[in-house]
């Protein structure tokens, strides 16, 4: 219970848990966020920034990190799919729990029914729905060799992508480690700006 307690502590404060996390903290928490339904509420695009903003800095090595957490984004996003096709429609009926909110799973379905494969890659860069995509693609009875092609695009351009911006930022601008909070910030807006340009498109599309 003081693990669970320290690590919710450390959620609030991604530079803290960056570095209190570690190489294995940083992989299980990727694989979770990707390959767990419990794992929608992890801070993946601004954590994998902020390691490589560290990884400048002398605390990982970037060369190490890149593909322990891309093989790690691949699994998790594998165990989702694998989740989904198992579990099926049974998912639809779960009850919102802390851990689990079934509205994320409908909105990614609808995603889904739109772009289609599409969207295990789109969806890397998506909080919320690259929890459920590779559920969803589960299933959808996506098949596997489909959904595996797609699942390696998007880990690859999601993973190396945030750390090496992270990396570059922490390489070529002084000190700024010290204003890491405006960094993980506009991370978190960019991030969400998918999501709030879908709203405002279903919303005004809608009465239009």
């Amino acid at each position: 219970m003081d693990f669970i307690s320290e690590f919710l502590h450390k959620l609030l404060n991604i530079k803290e848990l960056v570095t209190w996390a570690g190489y294995p903290g940083l992989t299980m928490i990727i694989f979770s966020e990707t390959g767990l339904l419990v794992g929608f509420f992890l801070p993946g695009d601004s954590l994998l920034v902020t390691a490589g903003l560290f990884a400048a800095a002398g605390y990982f090595d970037i060369a190490l990190l890149i593909p322990l957490l891309l093989a790690a984004a691949v699994i998790g996003n594998a165990t989702g799919y694998a989740i989904g096709k198992k579990s099926g429609q049974a998912l639809y009926h779960r009850e919102d729990s802390r851990f689990f909110k079934k509205q994320h799973l409908v909105n990614t379905k609808a995603f889904y029914d739109k772009y289609g494969p599409f969207t295990i890659v789109a969806a890397q860069f998506m909080p919320f729905a690259r929890t459920f995509a590779p559920v969803v693609a589960g299933i959808a009875q996506m098949k596997y060799a489909t959904f595996a092609a797609f699942n390696i695009i998007g880990a690859v351009l999601w993973v190396p992508g945030m750390l090496l911006i992270g990396y570059f930022l922490g390489s070529t601008i002084p000190n700024i480690d010290k204003n890491i909070h405006y960094v993980i910030a506009g991370v978190i807006v960019l991030s969400l700006m998918p999501g709030i340009i879908k709203y405002l498109q279903v919303t005004y599309g809608n009465k239009g």
